[in-house]
This record gives C-alpha cells, structure tokens and sequence, in this order.
C-alpha cells in the first residue's frame, strides 16, 4: 500500500469498517479478464480468522468460478464524503474500505443452512427474524470466503490533502 499513514491492520476496526458495508465486490480469475460481482454478505469472526458469506443461484459464471477456482479477491468501500479544500485547490474522496484474498468453497446441507440463518439473514436487524420462504433454499447457492489476507484503508473525514 502506497499510503501507509492510512493503513488498517488492526482486526477490530477492519471489523467496523466491514459493519458500515452492505456490498462486498468479489474478482475472479476468468482468462484474459478478471470478473467482478457485488453482493450481500454476511461474515463473522472468530479469534483471527474473518469468514464472509454470500448467496445467489446455483447457476452462471459466478457459480461456475466459485467451482472452477476456489479463491477470489474481495473489496468493500463505504464514500463518507466528497471533499473540497479550496485553499488548497485541492478534492478529495473520504473514505473507508477493505480488502483482501480468500478462498470460496460452496456450502451444502446444514452448514449451508446455519450460515444462511446465523450469519447472513443475522446481520441486519430486520432480517434476524424474518420468516422467509425455506423453499428456495436448495436452489440458491451458499458460498464462505475463508480470508487469507485483509487489510483497511482510511482516508478520514478531517484528514490532510492527498
């Protein structure tokens, strides 16, 4: 990283940055061009190990990758605002992001299940207990991102000029 004054390592406030996100952007490996999707996501943390959740159908390329690869790269951003020094003549974008690689295995059974209920539909409060339709559950595909490097970025509200 080019700036290191705004490098997060720390897994706490990576944490809380991944809180303030509702996308995350996965990039796959696909021959001569890479391919990015965004997606919801769930994630949780245990000890130092960050997991991250995501679901869609069990068809088309992000499927086909998944299965194809096994690894992905990841990023999730949250702008906070769009910064105008005049004095300086000078703008900024401030900001807060994280990412990283992983590797993307797809869950079945009860392990795809759990992480449906305790991770993904457990993030939001509206979602925690809603009642959605079970049925669609062996169509949709599960995918956990097992992290294997992370890092944040922050250019904070206040900051200096770029």
């Amino acid at each position: 990283m080019r700036r290191k004054d705004r490098e997060v390592t720390d897994l706490k406030t990576i944490a809380e940055i991944i809180d303030s996100c509702d996308i995350i952007r996965l990039g796959f490996a696909d021959g001569d061009f890479p391919y990015i999707v965004p997606l919801n996501f769930g994630y949780k943390i245990t000890g130092d190990q960050v997991e991250f959740y995501v679901h869609g159908a069990k068809a088309g390329r992000k499927y086909e990758l998944i299965q194809k690869n096994g690894k992905c790269s990841f990023e999730m951003d949250n702008p906070l605002k769009f910064e105008y020094m005049y004095d300086k003549k000078d703008v900024t974008m401030r900001f807060k992001s994280v990412m990283g690689t992983a590797k993307i295995e797809l869950l079945e059974g009860e392990e795809k299940q759990k992480a449906i209920d305790d991770v993904i539909m457990a993030r939001y409060e509206g979602t925690r207990n809603f009642e959605y339709n079970k049925n669609v559950v062996p169509a949709t595909a599960i995918a956990k991102l097992t992290v294997i490097d992370i890092v944040g970025k922050i250019n904070p509200i206040g900051g200096g000029a770029d």
